[in-house]
């Protein structure tokens, strides 16, 4: 092998930054939007020749020109950025790969959580580390659902979930929050990433504040394995409904698996009439949820006036 090398690229170094797209692009894979660091390959000439990057635990935009494949340059890109996350204080580390890529990084250590056949692989470091999260989640709520339990019948038990960023949480949605914990036992899921405008740590009292009234909710960190629209990747999807189609496939094969863990029976999401994202989202959900069990509940947006409350208006 040629006397090849990887250094970090600036993203304002814009002629490596081209050369990183170019390669990519020959992968048909695009530049993320979202990254924070980045890495190229380059050969004796200073051809990047095999690039990779970064977005908080999470490995991306990983491509090896065609010219050089099969001489294990993909294997010292990882090895490379795990070097980066490992310093950075990630040990837990997740990448997202198309079907035909997960095999391989399989043989490099990182383990199937979910699959999208034909579409997309989520993946992580850990060969137990979804399994771990899920008896996390069931010991953290074990105490909380068995008083529930004494005092509900158990043949006519529901059993509900949210997920919610709330960024910042609202009057619209504690409304959602109120209903689902009306009408069921409530599994309210705070999205923990910070990815945010509004910090985890205050969405997330902001949220327990503003629900402190209901009695029969059991609050969770969503961790890394629901994932929010800000950091799933987009960049090997083939248009913006492509994209949208596999977050949603992808976040309800998860969730199910959640669902069956905690005996939830029902999800709740809020309607969203002006937002494409949100319709298409919910319409998956509509549509691929019955069959697994767990009734999908569409609730319409709480008003103020003619208007519907909104985050992204708070904002």
């Amino acid at each position: 092998m040629s006397d090849y090398y990887i250094s970090q690229i600036s993203h304002s170094d814009k002629t490596a930054i081209q050369g990183v797209t170019a390669l990519l692009q020959a992968e048909e894979i695009r530049l993320d939007t979202n990254l924070d660091y980045t890495c190229g390959m380059y050969d004796d000439e200073m051809n990047i020749i095999a690039t990779g990057s970064c977005f908080g635990n999470t490995l991306r935009c990983l491509a090896v020109g065609s010219d050089h494949q099969g001489e294990g340059l993909m294997n010292q890109i990882i090895s490379h950025l795990i070097e980066v996350q490992f310093n950075r204080g990630n040990t837990h580390l997740f990448l997202y790969t198309k079907c035909s890529s997960a095999k391989f990084f399989g043989d490099l250590g990182f383990y199937e959580i979910a699959r999208i056949d034909g579409q997309i692989v989520f993946m992580e470091n850990r060969r137990t580390g979804f399994k771990n999260y899920l008896k996390k989640l069931k010991d953290s709520s074990a105490l909380q659902l068995q008083t529930l339990t004494e005092s509900t019948s158990a043949t006519n038990r529901k059993v509900a979930a949210l997920v919610m960023n709330a960024n910042p949480f609202t009057l619209g949605h504690q409304y959602l929050v109120e209903k689902a914990a009306c009408e069921n036992d409530l599994h309210l899921f705070i999205v923990s990433e910070d990815a945010s405008l509004v910090p985890f740590k205050v969405r997330k009292q902001l949220v327990m504040e503003g629900t402190a009234h209901l009695d029969n909710i059991c609050y969770h960190d969503s961790g890394p394995y629901i994932i929010s629209n800000a950091t799933f990747p987009s960049y090997f999807q083939k248009d913006e409904n492509a994209v949208i189609e596999s977050h949603a496939m992808l976040d309800l094969t998860v969730f199910t698996e959640i669902a069956r863990t905690l005996g939830i029976n029902r999800r709740y999401v809020g309607e969203e009439p002006t937002s494409l994202v949100t319709g298409i989202y919910n319409n998956i959900m509509s549509e691929k949820l019955p069959g697994n069990g767990i009734e999908c509940v569409i609730v319409p947006r709480k008003t103020y006036g003619e208007k519907a409350i909104s985050a992204s208006t708070v904002r």
